[in-house]
């Protein structure tokens, strides 16, 4: 029986701060799944018709929050798919309800790579301030917690590769799985 067939169609969520690499990633999984693939930003912003950037800008963080409840709430409702969440998706307690539909991977990622990883990225609206550095720390501290919730945690280094995280991503998916049928066949 293949991991696919284990999985009976349940949905993967990839969690982690942004720069983890979940929509590469995810995009990896889903090919080898036979999944399809979702990034919850892309598809606010393809749903409101406007970059995140600008949803900050006139609306606030909020209404980027709300937006994302109900596009996860959306996906969630289907079976078969790879889902990259954004970064803050795990503090909004309701869209717990929504990944617990699934198997929960968080892409674990040192500040130090993040930091390397997003030094260039001018799209970030959490990250448009001269202290950016310091604020992903914090954000990073304040949100592992959420992520430390996860089903999966795949811890990913500077230089890992998207194919390698996700074979070691799919190895512990397996892994869980088959853990949790080895308990209820106990119980």
């Amino acid at each position: 029986m293949t991991l696919t067939d284990r999985l009976n169609g349940i949905n993967v969520y990839l969690i982690g701060m942004m720069g983890a690499g979940k929509s590469t990633t995810g995009a990896a999984l889903a090919q080898t799944l036979g999944y399809q693939f979702f990034d919850t930003d892309a598809v606010v912003e393809t749903a409101s018709g406007q970059p995140i950037a600008d949803i900050f800008a006139a609306q606030g963080e909020a209404a980027f929050r709300q937006l994302e409840t109900g596009v996860l709430a959306e996906l969630s409702t289907y079976r078969r798919l790879v889902i990259a969440t954004g970064g803050g998706i795990v503090t909004q307690r309701q869209n717990w309800s929504y990944l617990h539909h699934g198997i929960v991977v968080w892409l674990d990622v040192p500040a130090p790579v993040l930091q390397a990883r997003l030094a260039q990225d001018q799209a970030r609206p959490l990250l448009q301030r001269p202290d950016w550095e310091s604020h992903l720390a914090t954000l990073l501290s304040q949100r592992q917690s959420l992520y430390a919730q996860a089903d999966v945690r795949v811890s990913v280094g500077a230089e890992d590769r998207a194919e390698a995280i996700a074979a070691r991503t799919l190895a512990l998916v397996d892994q869980r799985i088959r853990s949790e049928a080895d308990s209820a066949v106990l119980n």
